[in-house]
């Protein structure tokens, strides 16, 4: 009897404008390597890059239409001011999870 299989992750489909469409998947890999700079930053306690990259996700990923980036950057902004490494670790995997898991739709 063999191992069982794991489900393939539930896509998160995110509906863009048409005329982003040239500009988001630069977008989205520019994310891709926030999360190792954002884990870099944590094991060095680096939490100045940690408030930074949290601000920037929080003001830019509402207007590439990615709601959830901009919730992560928000909290991640924040957490960063309290020192707060569990959530900046949390939020680094809900990141990373999203990223793997968006499915973007041009409209």
């Amino acid at each position: 009897m063999g191992l069982p299989q794991p489900k393939p992750l539930e896509r998160i489909i995110v509906s863009i404008d048409k005329d982003l469409e040239d500009i988001v998947p630069v977008f989205l890999n520019n994310r891709k390597k926030d999360v190792q700079t954002l884990r870099t930053a944590l094991a060095q306690h680096d939490f100045e890059t940690l408030r930074t990259l949290g601000h920037r996700m929080r003001g830019d990923g509402s207007g590439y239409g990615f709601d959830a980036v901009s919730q992560i950057g928000a909290i991640m902004e924040s957490a960063a001011g309290r020192r707060d490494r569990a959530t900046i670790q949390q939020q680094t995997q809900q990141l990373e999870d999203f990223l793997a898991r968006v499915q973007v739709e041009y409209r």
